[in-house]
């Protein structure tokens, strides 16, 4: 018993799951060189580079793509691409016009239908920028643009709509049946997720796109380093986006990346990218000291007062949110879109030379829990060579009590995702999103728990989660069984 408390720090999913070390100690002395946070010069194969540069350079290596353009975070990388496509950057006949529609999965982040419902605003945020810009130039004409910009109603109208397609119980994935029958006239674009790093069904839905001349765009946030049939996720689409957030496959606590071959598409891309400009230094502040106060603070003595410090943290801003209150309701924050500042390049850099040590400890993990999950009540995922386990899903009726349950006990697993838009406090009517329209997705929302599977977690970790699976499980089953007999008996 007393050894319990002698390791108050818990088994976490999230809290900054990737970092080890050599990330925070990276963090911490980021922390004293300011004049690097935004953009630094580096000195490379003869070459003088920026972190976000070489980041980039990296990626696209690393997928075998001609182009990689780097973002502080998915949402911004996805707001890009949907720009190139749709939006300002786009040509006069590809402009979207009110109620064209772009497909996506439910059982998904409001990070993913967000940037889809901003492009409405997409116009008119472009003006407003021009106007501050030339404020510095007189502020009369300033004056003037801004009342244009509100006598422009229309600009606020053009736009996307988000149609959700039900996802496949059995793979987490978006169902290509489901996705045939939501397909319109007004539909213009697939994005599809690779929920938990589980590949989605590829062939199927490249054949669905081409019938129907879709562009296909890939959400490959969950599935960084994953195959399908062999070949990287993210290569499928015609543009791909990649997310570096908290909790993904590497972590740059926030940061985003495109990559596409696609000549015209980049060039727009990179145009939009030096644009938007970056973070503010605040912003950049608050990244760096997610993975040094996180865990060399709060998850220390998260059991005892370090939870309540990390409520703290967020309240007083001391941390940024995963996602802030604004996308809950489908508003967009700030700091969206903008570059990937250069401290959070570095970072990024850092995690992605041991993206194959992560995803190999990941798959041990997953193997682990099949072997030790089998023949238990609990439901396992279907898996494929490529399968790279973001985290471990698993289905149990009771999934919700069991995760207050897990919570309870110092045990943090996941809750990926309790609604069919996440997080659970997202307004589904914010989101364009009606109950009822995906079935499986909303079933899924109540039996779905998952596993962590990071770098952190050993098999003596995943053994304490497996014996307490085990154990409430049983538990339930005596507790069920208990009460059929005393139904009989009444």
């Amino acid at each position: 018993m007393f050894c319990q408390y002698l390791n108050p720090k818990p088994i976490s999913i999230s809290l900054s799951p990737n970092t080890e070390k050599d990330d925070i100690l990276l963090a911490f002395k980021l922390l004293w060189k300011p004049w690097r946070w935004k953009f630094s010069v580096n000195q490379r194969n003869n070459q003088r580079q920026s972190a976000s540069t070489i980041l980039e350079e990296e990626f696209k290596k690393y997928l075998g793509v001609k182009y990689a353009i780097s973002f502080n975070s998915g949402r911004s990388a996805l707001m890009a691409i949907l720009a190139a496509l749709f939006g300002e950057q786009a040509s006069s006949e590809a402009l979207a016009k009110e109620d064209e529609e772009v497909l996506l999965q439910a059982f998904t982040c409001n990070a993913v239908p967000n940037p889809v419902i901003w492009s409405r605003l997409r116009e008119a945020e472009a003006r407003y920028g021009e106007a501050k810009a030339r404020l510095r130039e007189a502020e009369a004409r300033y004056g003037e643009a801004k009342a244009r910009l509100r006598d422009d109603a229309s600009a606020r109208q053009a736009g996307l709509k988000p149609i959700y397609v039900d996802c496949n119980e059995n793979t987490f994935n978006i169902d290509p049946e489901d996705l045939r029958r939501k397909i319109t006239s007004n539909s213009r674009a697939v994005i599809v997720q690779h929920t938990f790093g589980l590949p989605a069904e590829m062939d199927e839905i490249i054949k669905i796109c081409q019938a129907h001349n879709l562009i296909l765009i890939e959400d490959c946030a969950h599935s960084l380093g994953a195959t399908y049939k062999g070949k990287k996720i993210g290569t499928f689409g015609r543009v791909s986006f990649f997310s570096f957030s908290r909790d993904k496959v590497i972590s740059s606590v926030y940061g985003g990346m495109v990559v596409t071959s696609d000549d015209e598409l980049a060039k727009k891309i990179k145009e939009y990218q030096e644009r938007i400009g970056y973070p503010s230094y605040f912003w950049i502040l608050q990244q760096l000291l997610h993975p040094v106060l996180m865990n060399w603070l709060i998850l220390p003595t998260y059991k005892y007062f370090g939870k309540y410090l990390l409520i703290l943290f967020q309240w007083l801003h001391i941390f940024s949110k995963a996602v802030h209150w604004k996308e809950k309701r489908g508003q967009k924050p700030c700091y969206f879109p903008k570059r990937l500042p250069d401290a959070l390049a570095i970072l990024a850099q850092n995690q992605f030379r041991k993206l194959e040590k992560f995803n190999r400890h990941r798959r041990e993990i997953a193997e682990f829990y099949n072997r030790e999950l089998a023949d238990t009540s609990y439901q396992l995922p279907v898996t494929s060579d490529g399968d790279i386990f973001l985290r471990y899903a698993i289905k149990h009726p009771n999934a919700h009590q069991i995760i207050q349950k897990a919570w309870s006990h110092n045990l943090l697993v996941g809750d990926w995702y309790t609604t069919p838009i996440a997080p659970h406090d997202t307004k589904l009517e914010k989101m364009q999103y009606t109950l009822g329209s995906c079935p499986n997705a909303e079933k899924l929302a109540k039996i779905t728990l998952n596993l962590p599977t990071h770098i952190n977690i050993s098999v003596k970790d995943a053994q304490k989660i497996v014996d307490f699976l085990k154990k409430i499980s049983k538990n339930n089953k005596d507790h069920n069984t208990i009460s059929t007999a005393v139904e009989k008996v009444l």
